[in-house]
């Protein structure tokens, strides 16, 4: 046996993914995931990082992580045509998971009307019109895409992993779990209680940030 099956075999024994679970393609929705290790303070050893870390996650190794265990990875992100550094982005993750399993589409901002006290908190940029002040933030979710491409692939798989902690998927694993398929629940923070019932198996992303996040340098006043 290579290092490289040994290491299938000790994340899949690590994650409890049997060979019951069989095939399985893994859907990224990034736009849920890119936070998930926004307010750790301590790195996968238990470390406390210091005042000028973060950890964020390390696209190479989400990829390769989930490669260990799935046969397709899908990465699905928003980007913002007049920001440089979104484009960028897009570029590494499409050089990394591979210009076909990379989704994007334009992110659309939408103005948000600020109470008093989101005012005191806010760090966005402020506007203001007749119904006083507001923000522009954005948004971009593929729900729907991520929906059709698991319906369009369901013969390709028999387990359906999803990254996201988001509740508006619960309805499309009913639907899978319908078709005879498994669900795996890869999250962070807290889930609604219908993922409870719905998925064959939920795993706390902090079981294997080790694998999948690096820590950043912050510039000051970041």
């Amino acid at each position: 046996m290579d290092l490289q099956e040994f290491k299938k075999q000790y994340i899949k024994q690590e994650l409890g993914i049997t060979e019951e679970y069989a095939r399985i393609f893994s859907f990224i929705d990034f736009g849920n995931v890119n936070n998930w290790f926004e307010e750790d303070r301590q790195d996968a050893d238990n470390n406390k990082l210091q005042s000028d870390e973060k950890l964020e996650i390390n696209l190479e190794a989400l990829n390769n992580f989930l490669y260990l265990f799935s046969g397709d990875v899908r990465f699905y992100y928003g980007h913002d045509r007049q920001n440089s550094g979104s484009l960028g982005f897009i570029r590494v993750a499409r050089d990394i998971f591979g210009k076909h399993r990379v989704f994007t589409k334009q992110i659309q901002k939408v103005r948000h009307h600020l109470t008093d006290e989101e005012v005191e908190i806010n760090t966005r940029e402020i506007y203001k019109d007749t119904d006083g002040p507001y923000v522009f933030i954005p948004k971009c979710n593929f729900d729907v895409e991520i929906a059709v491409d698991a319906v369009k692939l369901i013969e390709g798989y028999d387990t359906f992993c999803l990254l996201s902690s988001d509740a508006d998927f619960v309805h499309l694993a009913r639907f899978l779990k319908s078709k005879g398929k498994k669900v795996v629940l890869i999250k962070g923070g807290h889930i609604v209680h219908q993922w409870k019932t719905v998925a064959d198996s939920i795993i706390n992303v902090q079981k294997v940030k080790r694998y999948i996040t690096r820590i950043k340098k912050q510039k000051p006043g970041s």
